[in-house]
């Protein structure tokens, strides 16, 4: 990672400048007793989109520059993904074999096996329709005392074998028209499943090497150059939609319970044309700062409450994180503060 990407990286996660120095600078002109207590002091900052990639890489190839602009669903990044890849390509041929190992269990046998054994069936049956002519034969001439009871018996067995010969013959050909069995059918589904289970698994990761922008804004930075390794996890690209630009400011214990999301308020800045407006959108529901002892009148001056406010919409572009802005709350809120005071 270049030093001056982590350099912005810590920058901004810390703020876009020194919010603590604002706030005291803010703390200092409210318990100067300023005559307009509803104008204060606020910066501009955003809610940024880092998009990273679960998977570790060589990154191939940026797709964007910081400070451009990216729609939504457009290429960032891409990572190496050769191992993917062949993942994917070995994952579809497992599918494939198992694909091929189902449709093989439903099946009968090859049409070859059949006939031989169709034509076994009809020499079995042959020596069958022999061996009952034999056998209905020979029982005349015993009765006609011609043959003794030893030969009518041989008859008798050879018929009984080519009888049994030809049902087995029978049944084999009944089998081998049939499929495999319930439970190797079964087993044959289970690895297909399993194959494509895998399959999806591989081209999800495959898919997790290429990132596209998920929301349209700015690219407010990039945190790598091509070759360089990304660990897993780790952001490449920064977005700022112009929707999570918001300003942010700070107001007394005295002015705080006045305060609701929804309510209005005007922002300027050097080289404004014109006010900006913006809803309050959120109120920290406690005091930033708290003085190390307990409180009373005297004390609750110095407790100060974090304010969010969003700028109306098309005046999103105006405003830069970091930028000092002046807010400007409401007739009708600054009324209710002094009163309270």
């Amino acid at each position: 990672m270049r030093k001056r990407s982590i350099h912005r990286l810590t920058r901004r996660r810390a703020g876009s400048f020194s919010a603590g120095m604002a706030l005291a600078l803010l703390l200092a002109a409210l318990l100067a007793g300023c005559d307009d207590a509803a104008t204060l002091q606020g910066y501009v900052e955003g809610d940024y989109v880092d998009v990273a990639s679960p998977l570790a890489g060589r990154l191939e190839s940026l797709d964007v520059r910081r400070g451009g602009e990216v729609r939504a669903g457009e290429p960032l990044f891409r990572l190496e993904d050769a191992y993917e890849r062949a993942a994917v390509d070995e994952a579809e041929q497992n599918v494939l074999r198992a694909e091929n190992s189902l449709a093989d269990k439903t099946k009968g046998q090859r049409p070859s096996e059949l006939a031989a054994i169709q034509a076994q069936l009809r020499e079995a049956d042959s020596s069958l329709s022999y061996a009952r002519k034999d056998y209905e034969r020979k029982k005349r001439l015993f009765e006609e005392r011609t043959i003794s009871a030893q030969e009518l018996d041989l008859a008798r067995t050879e018929y009984e074998t080519a009888r049994q010969a030809s049902n087995r013959i029978q049944a084999e050909l009944n089998t081998a028209r049939l499929g495999g069995r319930s439970d190797e059918v079964a087993a044959a589904q289970a690895e297909l499943d399993a194959a494509r289970a895998k399959l999806e698994q591989a081209r999800w990761n495959l898919d997790q090497k290429t990132q596209s922008a998920p929301v349209s804004g700015l690219v407010f930075d990039t945190y790598y150059d091509r070759g360089e390794w990304v660990a897993a996890g780790r952001p490449v690209v920064s977005l700022l939609p112009p929707e999570n630009i918001k300003v942010i400011f700070f107001v007394p214990e005295t002015l705080a319970g006045t305060l609701r999301p929804g309510m209005k308020a005007e922002i300027g800045f050097d080289g404004a044309p014109a006010p900006v407006a913006v809803t309050i959108s959120y109120v920290s529901p406690e005091a930033e700062y708290t003085p190390p002892v307990i409180y009373s009148s005297q004390n609750r001056a110095k407790l100060v409450f974090r304010v969010e406010a969003r700028p109306a919409p098309g005046h999103e572009t105006e405003l830069r994180p970091g930028q000092p802005v002046d807010v400007a709350l409401a007739a009708g809120q600054t009324g209710t503060a002094k009163a309270a005071q």
